[in-house]
């Protein structure tokens, strides 16, 4: 029989009966609306709680069609152009989507732009060159011959990227294009404010304002062949105006440079390492977008709503993670549900009453067409999420978009009643507490808490060739065994390290901000991680840890003394690198699975001659068994007391090392798999002096893990695969129970 409640439906125009009739098979208590839909009265005569989208910077163009120089703005950085004479001419919008994109004539280019030689980086004085707004070009003169030239200038931001790529993916066609607009400027906030207060007294059936989201669009910026050219989920370049940046320098003392927020092209990357200007941008951003979320979070209270934040679109300058979010008076925040890594991104946001996760797949047409199976996907991204909400449970589930298509789908609607009732029964067994967990872990970057789950990303859910070996770290966490938090450089170099911190991980490539760049330079940086690890605590590194991009007495990691590894950077080829034979055997590779055939062959080729300059010692044949995903090349063991658990191919890929009390383990990749979260939670519970703990409630089946909930007096087992699997899980009295599991099942047993 389906269960109800903690479930939001999305419905739509004329679809009311089959709305009644999905709503009662999937047990949902509330109904929303999603972007280009509205609700028919009948479903909102259903008896649910009603969500209603509102947008609060787009949808009237009848306002900012008048006021067309209080769009949104952006800086744009023109693409490279070479000077072939003393005269070089630069056209600003090639590459960019002119019908989202138009260059900002009306504030005085010279005080507000910059025209930059690429080649020495040097600013170009204002007097040498001129805009021909005719033309959307920039005339430069007294150009060196052989230099390439950029122009950064403002642009308008004349259509919402959101509902841009709704409208492109729904084929919307001559459907007016929404244009946004930026509450910065007075009168524009006013209006904002104005609607607000009547769309409340409009709409008394309205129970929770599903704000999607505030003010400020991520940053989201199209080509002109309609596709992306710049996606960074947590990008602040579409916020600037004349008058916000004057403002600013009023405020701080300075004036920032359009380079600040151009960034060479970079567009201020959660991947670059924070700079001054970078951070204090986000300050004063989120000061204001804060005060005015505040605004709008009362005036739903006072009108007897909730209000809800959507975390994704307009969510710049909120900052969930960012001390005093909880000051803001959000009841609630959604989020979009893409795997594990952003379910915790959603469930672990502090000061609101309840989060909500939406699910994917979204019901669009570029899923929902004839031929596919929707169904697959929905349960792919649920066993995804599961395994977080173990650990970390969110109150609300729901799904997004179209209705109508979604019901098409017979095999699909019957897939989301089983993930529906089986999420509201993990939450009745367990009461919304999480599984306990054995190990605190901190993740170390530039960006600490304030990033929270949002490390190793560039667009939402979506990592790349670039950082999948990275991103696997969050991902594999998200359901594993231990409590997680984010930790910055300045909170060890302020507060050092934490008594109840068990491991520290810090990973990506060099000169990032998740290996933190120039901060090693500061050396109580290195001596507070030095002291704790010998004291006992445990250090894992992943890529290139602690790395220093210039050559710094004779090491490349800075903490290659914890890890046991350094790399080459071909500054010390002359001094010879000897590896020790590799040892196949330990407790972080006891679940490894290495086939006997090439475990027969790594044997008997025996080892290397070590060989001047070049390594040695390692295995001739590749041992292999793990997927360390994109290579770190000519990584190195900096002793022969170091173990090397796999360094194939002339490389150290996995190792570890003692050190005083404490551990190191240096990992060179760890992209998202069963058997690398495996890995994972096997080095946490070794580097910590902690196998001991590590056989109570285990799986013998990497793909299936185990969750204890002391007070619920029970604990579960799941299948994260699309396959029936088998395990045996370890009782804390020796005793073994065995599992057969469906295709991703989940099994309860008591303590």
């Amino acid at each position: 029989m389906t269960s109800t409640g903690r479930f939001t439906l999305p419905s739509e125009e004329n679809f009311a009966e089959k709305t009644k009739e999905l709503a009662e098979l999937w047990g949902a208590d509330a109904i929303r609306n999603s972007d280009g839909t509205h609700l028919d009265e009948s479903v909102l005569a259903l008896g649910k709680k009603i969500y209603s989208a509102y947008f609060p910077t787009r949808a009237h163009n009848e306002w900012i069609t008048l006021h067309m120089d209080e769009t949104p703005q952006v800086y744009l950085l023109t693409g490279r152009v070479l000077a072939e004479a003393d005269i070089v001419d630069v056209p600003l919008m090639d590459g960019f989507f002119e019908e989202q994109l138009k260059p900002n004539r009306d504030a005085d280019p010279h005080k507000y732009w910059e025209v930059v030689d690429r080649t020495t980086n040097e600013v170009v004085d204002a007097s040498l060159w001129t805009l021909d707004e005719d033309t959307d070009t920039v005339h430069v003169s007294g150009a060196t011959p052989m230099h390439e030239y950029t122009v950064s200038f403002l642009a308008y931001i004349i259509w919402d990227p959101v509902e841009m790529y709704n409208h492109l993916t729904n084929g919307w066609g001559d459907k007016e294009h929404e244009i946004p607009f930026d509450i910065y400027h007075p009168a524009t906030r006013k209006f904002v404010f104005d609607t607000f207060e009547q769309w409340l007294k409009d709409n008394p059936q309205v129970d929770v304002v599903r704000f999607t989201t505030f003010f400020y669009q991520f940053t989201l910026l199209f080509d002109q062949k309609q596709r992306e050219k710049v996606v960074d989920w947590f990008g602040c370049a579409c916020t600037v105006s004349p008058a916000a940046l004057d403002d600013f320098e009023k405020e701080y003392g300075y004036r920032l440079r359009p380079e600040d927020f151009v960034d060479g092209g970079a567009y201020n990357s959660a991947w670059r390492v924070p700079r001054k200007a970078q951070r204090d941008w986000i300050d004063f951003l989120s000061g204001f977008v804060r005060t005015n979320v505040k605004k709008l979070a009362d005036m739903s209270h006072a009108a007897g709503k909730e209000a809800m934040m959507f975390l994704g679109d307009q969510w710049i300058g909120t900052e969930p993670y960012k001390d005093g979010f909880e000051d803001l008076g959000l009841d609630a925040v959604v989020g979009s549900i893409g795997d594990g890594t952003t379910t915790r991104m959603i469930a672990d946001i502090p000061g609101v009453k309840y989060t909500e996760g939406r699910f994917l797949p979204y019901f669009f047409p570029d899923t929902f067409y004839e031929g596919n199976d929707p169904s697959i996907e929905g349960l792919d991204n649920w066993r995804k999420a599961r395994r977080a909400i173990l650990r970390s449970p969110i109150s609300r589930m729901g799904y997004g978009g179209y209705l109508s298509l979604a019901a098409k789908f017979p095999k699909f609607v019957d897939t989301v009643t089983h993930i529906a009732d089986e999420f509201r029964d993990i939450h009745d067994r367990t009461g919304g507490v999480a599984a306990e967990g054995e190990l605190n872990v901190a993740i170390l970057n530039s960006w600490g808490k304030m990033r929270s789950w949002m490390a190793f990303t560039v667009a939402h859910a979506l990592p790349n060739k670039q950082t999948y070996s990275y991103y696997g770290i969050l991902e594999s966490l998200s359901g594993m065994r231990v409590n997680v938090r984010f930790i910055s450089f300045d909170d060890v170099l302020e507060h050092g390290v934490a008594d109840d911190i068990d491991v520290i991980i810090n990973g990506g490539p060099v000169d990032t901000a998740f290996t933190g760049g120039d901060v090693w330079k500061n050396p109580k940086l290195t001596e507070t991680l030095r002291a704790w690890v010998r004291g006992g605590g445990a250090f894992v590194g992943v890529g290139e840890p602690s790395s220093l991009a210039r050559f710094q007495a004779g090491r490349f990691f800075q903490l290659a003394d914890v890890l046991g590894v350094d790399e080459e950077r071909h500054q010390t080829l002359s001094v010879d690198k000897y590896f020790p034979a590799v040892t196949p055997e330990h407790f972080i590779t006891a679940d490894v699975h290495v086939d006997p055939a090439a475990r027969e062959a790594w044997e008997k080729a025996g080892y290397r001659i070590p060989l001047s300059g070049c390594g040695g010692g390692q295995g001739i044949k590749p041992l292999g068994g793990i997927d360390f995903g994109e290579p770190i090349a000519n990584t190195f063991p900096v002793n022969e007391d170091v173990t090397l658990l796999r360094a194939d191919g002339g490389q150290v890929q996995l190792a570890v090392n003692e050190y005083g009390k404490g551990r190191g383990v240096y990992v060179s990749g760890l992209p998202y798999s069963a058997a690398n979260a495996r890995l994972l939670e096997r080095i946490l519970f070794w580097a910590s002096h902690n196998e001991d703990k590590y056989t109570a409630y285990s799986s013998t089946n990497p793909e299936c893990e185990v969750a204890v909930f002391p007070d619920a007096g029970q604990y579960c087992v799941i299948n994260n695969t699309d396959r029936p699997q088998s395990t045996d899980v370890a009782l804390p009295d020796g005793s073994i129970e065995h599992f057969d599991l469906d295709q991703s099942a989940i099994a309860w047993r008591n303590l």
